[in-house]
């Protein structure tokens, strides 16, 4: 069992520097909208698009915790450490 533990440990770090990188990501989004028009990266009037595949970029991240979190829940509970054990 000690083995099954430091593996939900180990996950649960992953998990952890899952969501601390969202609001990373989303500042990085938020200033690269910003300044691709300003530097002349993409048009105004491609701005718009440009900035839907960013905002599609940036919810890859979250898919992703999302996901690594709800693995991490159903870790725990096939563990037995969360929601208690099954008879």
């Amino acid at each position: 069992m000690g083995l099954i533990k430091l593996g939900l440990l180990l996950f649960a770090v992953v998990v952890l520097f899952s969501l601390v990188t969202l609001p990373v990501e989303w500042d990085a989004s938020s200033r690269a909208k910003s300044l691709m028009t300003t530097i002349g990266v993409v048009r105004d009037d491609e701005q718009a698009q440009a900035s839907k595949v960013l905002n599609a970029a940036f919810m890859t991240y979250v898919a992703s915790a999302v996901t690594s979190l709800m693995t991490l829940l159903y870790y725990l509970t096939r563990a037995g450490l969360l929601g208690g054990r099954r008879s």
